[in-house]
């Protein structure tokens, strides 16, 4: 009965989320999907291999993370929300280059006054992103404000559950739920597939919990049940990735699936190749 409601609820916010910005391009869908990786999968590379990693995995999308080093040219250069206009310049080529689109941005943290949130949102104006992941739900108040001035969602992460530390909560997603339901409906859950498996939970359950309020996901599969599983290829793992896609195609999502595949660091882009061949695969059926 409470899913019931949570679900009646979310029905009513979903057309708001459709009826106020821009969408991701329908170039950038792979079966319905805006799809590709999040630059955290080659974190031990540069931003510029990332876009051409993504790019050679079949990505069309990327969602960058702060401090990556920007490229093998200048790896003294970290890339994030206070680079100059000049350094995102670069970036937004080499995107061109590669017909990639950059449509999100995080884990950031999101500071509580307005001139430092405000550089965040900037940054993500200049890139012309969908979305900002972020964990920092003690600056709501301003994440509202400027979600409703720059017209670009943000979504909040969530990470395992912390057994010793029990003052965190956003693994859950009935907390997650609460502290986003009577907010803008721009602002809501970068659902973590394999975060949720981590903390014990059932992800198509709490994709359910949190319908209509997916602004996207850090997709992954897992090989088992527990909280040192490690990432495989989409349908080789325990995630039930085929019931995930339905559900959020059942729910109209409209956000980025952002590979995020945290194994096999120094070789992974054929690991990444594989998801996205999953996805391609499966929706065309």
């Amino acid at each position: 009965m409470i899913l019931k409601s949570v679900c009646a609820f979310g029905l009513g916010i979903l057309c708001s989320i459709s009826a106020f910005a821009s969408p991701i391009p329908d170039s950038c869908r792979i079966g319905g999907f805006a799809i590709g990786c999040q630059a955290w999968t080659f974190k031990n590379y540069s931003v510029f291999e990332a876009i051409d990693k993504t790019a050679d995995a079949g990505g069309k999308v990327i969602e960058f993370f702060p401090g990556q080093k920007l490229s093998p040219e200048q790896p003294d250069v970290k890339f994030d929300h206070n680079v100059s206009d000049d350094i995102i310049a670069k970036v937004k080529a080499k995107l061109a280059e590669r017909n990639i689109k950059a449509v999100n941005y995080g884990v950031v943290s999101i500071p509580k006054d307005e001139a430092g949130a405000r550089k965040v949102f900037e940054f993500a104006k200049k890139l012309d992103l969908y979305g900002i992941t972020t964990e920092s739900v003690e600056s709501m108040d301003t994440i509202e404000k400027l979600v409703k001035e720059y017209d670009i969602r943000v979504g909040f992460h969530d990470h395992p559950r912390r057994p010793n530390d029990p003052s965190y909560k956003m693994w859950d997603p009935n907390y997650l739920l609460s502290i986003v339901k009577d907010r803008d409906p721009r602002i809501g859950s970068t659902a973590d597939i394999g975060h949720w498996v981590r903390s014990g939970l059932d992800p198509l359950k709490c994709l359910q919990i949190l319908h209509g309020r997916i602004i996207s996901s850090h997709m992954k599969d897992l090989n088992e049940k527990s909280p040192s599983a490690h990432d495989v290829p989409f349908g080789e793992g325990v995630s039930n990735i085929p019931a995930l896609l339905k559900e959020l195609k059942r729910q109209g999502f409209v956000g980025n699936i952002s590979i995020e595949y945290e194994y096999n660091w120094d070789n992974n882009v054929l690991d990444a190749a594989q998801c996205i061949g999953f996805v391609r695969g499966f929706t065309s059926k």
